[in-house]
């Protein structure tokens, strides 16, 4: 059984189209290449009760909770009051952070900007490879910012502690209607052991055409799959394997 994770995408101006949502996108991907199983997306707004009910439910149940948003020097900024409300712990303000931020900030705008000092009460700093600011950790909550710029460099920073046993993919391409090959699919999760199947109709001009893919952590089961659905099939409506 591979580990699991929760996307928690946080921010108003996700929800109100403001801002186009990429980062759930991005963890996802990265993620599967890692072997870690995605079960859970979602995306709430700036609300420290929606926050903190949110995480309190995912992270019990995954064993990894990502977040992304809310984290910045404003108002509307209040992911980390919402994982100290989650968890019934203080936000403090982290010394080796604030050091940081006095460093980085003129006296005009320190003020507002050591909100990013803060910290709920027993969190971690991970500064792996070089991280000019550390990532935010509390119990299994990594706590991103909502930049995807900045979030892609934080997480390629750490993400080799994430990684275990890959996916192992094949990928068919069939000329024929989804409802035609669903028998098939369905036989054949019945057969095998621990894969997904998953069919996916493409828009073409000259026909249907559906890709279906069959991933599993074992390659024996993923092999017999694709060897069983190719059985099946008529070798005329294969268009090719991958």
């Amino acid at each position: 059984m591979s580990r699991t994770a929760a996307i928690i995408i946080i921010g108003d101006e996700i929800l109100s189209g403001k801002i186009e949502e990429c980062n759930s996108f991005y963890f996802t991907r990265e993620l599967w290449d890692l072997g870690v199983a995605v079960r859970h997306i979602a995306v709430i707004p700036d609300d420290v009760n929606e926050i903190s009910e949110t995480l309190r439910h995912v992270s019990g149940k995954y064993d990894f909770v990502f977040t992304s948003g809310g984290i910045g020097p404003t108002h509307d900024d209040v992911t980390i009051d919402g994982v100290a409300k989650a968890f019934n712990v203080n936000v403090t303000r982290d010394p080796e952070l604030e050091k940081l931020i006095r460093e980085r900030f003129d006296e005009d705008s320190v003020g507002s900007a050591l909100k990013m000092s803060e910290v709920p009460e027993g969190a971690e700093l991970i500064k792996e490879n070089g991280l000019k600011f550390p990532l935010i950790v509390f119990r299994n909550i990594f706590i991103f910012p909502g930049i995807p710029e900045y979030l892609k460099v934080k997480f390629e920073a750490i993400k080799e502690r994430f990684r275990e046993e890959p996916f192992h993919v094949r990928t068919l391409y069939v000329k024929m209607f989804e409802a035609d090959i669903a028998p098939l699919l369905e036989n054949t999760l019945k057969r095998l052991k621990d894969i997904k199947i998953g069919s996916y109709p493409m828009v073409v001009k000259d026909g249907p055409r559906i890709k279906i893919t069959i991933e599993s952590k074992n390659k024996a089961e993923t092999d017999k799959a694709l060897n069983f659905i190719k059985e099946n099939l008529d070798p005329s409506v294969i268009i090719k394997i991958e």
